[in-house]
């Protein structure tokens, strides 16, 4: 079997694409704190004015260019593997798309993309949410967020031929029966040729590589306990799921809080 169809033992980067579903963008909270803007403390008002979303004029959340962050290979998980919830850790899940590399490059062209291509995985990137909040506003990396291991199940290589088109399939997540995710990987922002050319122009793609292509709306917290299912689908066709469950990780890492 090929290095790409044996990814997850031997790849060598988990490649995540951040910020790819302009719903998921806008679910994020990106909002500055009223208590950076200052009022004329003489002002005396006569009226209310209700602020929301406020943020400086050249701020923007939306990407100009594909954006994006590694998670180290420990962190993969396979099917029915149980995922861990580290101590005072708020973990949100993220359901993608996987694009596993099959002929490696640097500076690869949108145009032949698709050519570097071997298959594709369903693929969960977990977050703790509170660690990352809490470094972002220091402006510290937020690796350890992201890096947890267990923190990207994936499913099993899928190969190239079994999909008609990447952009037209359909993810979806649920917590205890509940669906959370539900989202078509058509509305990606950046499309897989351009992630490639633009991921390719700063570090050599390699077979067995992987490449997390964003996460529809619908993130939301999940707890030690939760049954978790996912899934991928092409038209009624389910091409890849997975299940676990969450646990509580004993030991080890526990997030606490600034005082």
């Amino acid at each position: 079997m090929s290095i790409a169809a044996e990814f997850r033992t031997s790849g060598k980067k988990i490649i995540a694409i951040g910020r790819n579903y302009a719903a998921h963008i806008a679910e994020l909270n990106n909002c500055h704190s009223c208590s950076n803007l200052a009022f004329d403390p003489t002002f005396e008002p006569t009226r209310r004015l209700c602020l929301r979303r406020i943020r400086p004029a050249s701020d923007s959340t939306t990407p100009t260019e594909p954006f994006f962050f590694l998670k180290p290979t420990t962190s993969y998980n396979a099917d029915k593997e149980p995922v861990e919830v580290p101590r005072g850790v708020k973990v949100h899940h993220e359901v993608e798309l996987g694009v596993v590399i099959g002929k490696g490059g640097r500076d690869i062209p949108s145009a032949s993309a698709m050519q570097h291509v071997a298959g594709y995985t369903l693929a969960i990137d977990y977050t703790g949410r509170n660690m990352q909040d809490a470094v972002k506003k220091k402006g510290l990396p937020w690796s350890a967020a992201k890096g947890m291991d267990t923190w990207c199940p994936v499913s099993r290589f899928i190969s190239k031929d079994e999909v008609k088109d990447p952009h037209q399939l359909r993810l979806w997540y649920k917590v205890n029966g509940e669906t959370r995710q539900d989202g078509p990987t058509s509305l990606m922002l950046y499309k897989i040729d351009r992630l490639i050319e633009h991921c390719s122009s700063i570090m050599r793609l390699e077979e067995g590589d992987l490449i997390l292509t964003g996460t529809p709306k619908g993130v939301s917290q999940v707890v030690e306990g939760d049954q978790i299912e996912a899934g991928l689908q092409q038209d009624e066709t389910v091409l890849a799921s997975l299940s676990h469950r969450m646990i509580r990780r004993e030991g080890g890492y526990e997030f606490k809080s600034a005082a």
